[in-house]
């Protein structure tokens, strides 16, 4: 586990930096490290700077905080169980999302999003302040200079995703330990402001890193390729008509040449193996463009335990809709409303996209040497089985990320080390085919990206004369089946002003009744309730933030 040492040895130099001063006994906390003895160690610097990849650690309700990492992927409740992929069993303060209740005081796990984004900010702009006064080598500290930039540019690309406008801070830093609430930092930039401040700072970080890690130890740090790919996905939002109609002047031939700057730098290719990337723990899949490694002292939770069907002694946590098993198309290319797809709604779950496999446990599925039963009466993952308060509301378990190396039972001292994947180049072609379909129509390439990811899993091509309108449905199909769970639907339904559509359908689920040797299919409401207004577009400003600020901070409309 060489590759990421790196992370547990930053984790260990310090958790916390802050101004260190004597008290009457004069001890030094060993926990904390002076600015002085930070800026004098130029492995003390360098072990800040990469600290904030890890960023500010992410307290769930429960008051822990072993989740780091610039996103949310490793908490119980997964990202994906505030859309149409999936529920979480035990709420984890997610359906009230779900159920449009979100408000400034109550805003389930996207709580602290702001704050600690901005922590995080300020905590780079420390680094960049002081980075002069730290004996090094020009060209080192310029490759941290350009690392700084990367982390900064990714925390504003995850406000302007969640909230729209932001505060641009700058290179402004107040004192570390002290609340960030300087009264010059509560006017919001317009959208396209937004969106040229942080493109500009990955312009200069892109210049500033290198195409490859010189070592092992490097990974899990950013590359060129990382800080391409991030203005990759930022110019994609920003030429969506939710972008659009809030400012932006981005066009969408912008979004597809920032995807081709990936493309062209010909170092990364599609892994032969969908499902492998998602589980190998020394992140060598070609694929992956950048993303967060774990080990033995800094894991993510234990999925296997977390998400697994209850007759295994797992808790079932985040369980696809058959919202979301509805849109894989037949291993034909046939979408199953289709009436020439051969789909059989009484035996649904033959000859699908095989993704579908990779992804979602469901009736049948042979999991850890016997078949998934999700039937009811009798089947040992239903109501019926064992723990029955940890049985799936849907009828559907969590295949996707899952490692069978890892136990269910007692898994604490050896699962939770899977990559956890931020850029992959699936979603550079992804992004390339919807950008460009947009700005010239469905040419030769947009059909060379989108098949390129069909044929990765053998799913045949497109079928040729599609529309432009065509293939605008089948890029959002393709990237809604591709990326699930990754944390892309949230942005993707909202971006494309259809989440009044997708979020306003029932969560559904599916009722599997035994009749002898017969299974009968019935399809349920798995989670009532499922509301989405014009106003939840964007999230709301926490209403701490917005008092913090004395009520100087503009909250989104709505709220």
């Amino acid at each position: 586990m060489k590759s990421k040492i790196f992370l547990a040895c930053a984790i260990g130099l310090a958790t916390v930096f802050t101004s260190c001063k004597d008290d009457f006994l004069d001890i030094t906390p060993t926990d904390r490290l002076s600015d002085e003895a930070i800026i004098a160690d130029s492995v003390l610097f360098e072990s800040f700077v990469v600290n904030r990849y890890l960023g500010v650690r992410l307290v769930n309700k429960e008051g822990d905080s072993n989740v780091p990492g610039f996103g949310r992927g490793w908490e119980y409740a997964l990202w994906s169980s505030l859309t149409d992929e999936s529920i979480y069993r035990s709420d984890d303060n997610t359906w009230l999302i779900q159920r449009g209740q979100l408000s400034p005081e109550n805003m389930g796990i996207a709580e602290g999003l702001w704050g600690r984004s901005y922590r995080s900010i300020r905590e780079v702009n420390y680094a960049l302040a002081n980075i002069d006064k730290v004996e090094m080598s020009q060209s080192h500290k310029n490759r941290l200079i350009a690392e700084l930039k990367f982390i900064r540019a990714f925390r504003y690309h995850d406000l302007i995703r969640n909230f729209g406008r932001v505060v641009l801070v700058g290179d402004n830093v107040a004192e570390l330990g002290e609340d960030f609430t300087d009264p010059a930092l509560f006017e919001r930039a317009s959208l396209q402001e937004s969106i040229d401040y942080v493109v500009n700072e990955l312009n200069e970080a892109a210049a500033g890193l290198p195409l490859d890690h010189s070592s092992d130890w490097e990974k899990g740090r950013a590359t060129k390729g990382a800080a391409l790919a991030l203005k990759s996905r930022l110019l994609l939002y920003a030429a969506s008509p939710l972008y659009k109609e809030n400012g932006t002047t981005v066009t969408w031939q912008q979004a597809a040449d920032a995807a081709k700057a990936v493309m062209d730098l010909n170092k990364y290719s599609l892994d032969p193996d969908y499902a492998s990337m998602f589980i190998d723990e020394e992140g060598n899949s070609n694929e992956i463009i950048f993303a967060r490694y774990y080990n033995l002292n800094s894991r993510h939770t234990a999925l296997e335990i977390a998400n697994g069907p209850n007759g295994y002694d797992a808790w079932g946590g985040n369980t696809p809709l058959q919202n979301l098993v509805d849109a894989y198309e037949m291993a034909n290319g046939k979408p199953i409303d289709d009436p020439t797809s051969g789909y059989d709604p009484q035996d649904p779950y033959v000859n699908r996209d095989p993704r579908f496999y990779a992804t979602i446990l469901y009736n049948g599925a042979q999991y850890r040497g016997r078949a998934v039963e999700t039937f009811v009466p009798g089947g040992k993952d239903s109501k019926d089985g064992p723990s029955s308060w940890n049985t799936s509301q849907t009828g559907y378990y969590l295949r996707k990320f899952m490692d069978d190396e890892n136990p269910i039972q007692n898994p604490w001292n050896v699962a939770g080390r899977q990559p956890w994947i931020y850029f992959r180049y699936a979603e550079i072609l992804l992004n390339y085919a919807e950008a460009q379909n947009e700005a010239v129509g469905p040419d030769a390439s947009v059909y060379e990206a989108i098949n390129k990811i069909r044929e990765r899993v053998g799913m045949p091509d497109l079928p040729a004369g599609l529309s432009q309108a065509e293939m605008r449905e089948r890029i959002r199909n393709e990237r809604q089946i591709e990326l699930a769970f990754e944390e892309h639907r949230f942005y993707d339904v909202r971006r494309w002003l259809i989440a009044e559509e997708t979020e306003n359908v029932p969560a559904y689920g599916i009722e599997i009744t035994k009749d002898g040797d017969n299974l009968v299919y019935t399809r349920k409401v798995a989670l009532d309730g499922r509301h989405f207004e014009e106003k939840h577009y964007w999230l709301p400003i926490p209403r701490s933030e917005i008092q913090a600020s004395g009520n100087k901070l503009e909250q989104n409309p709505g709220y």
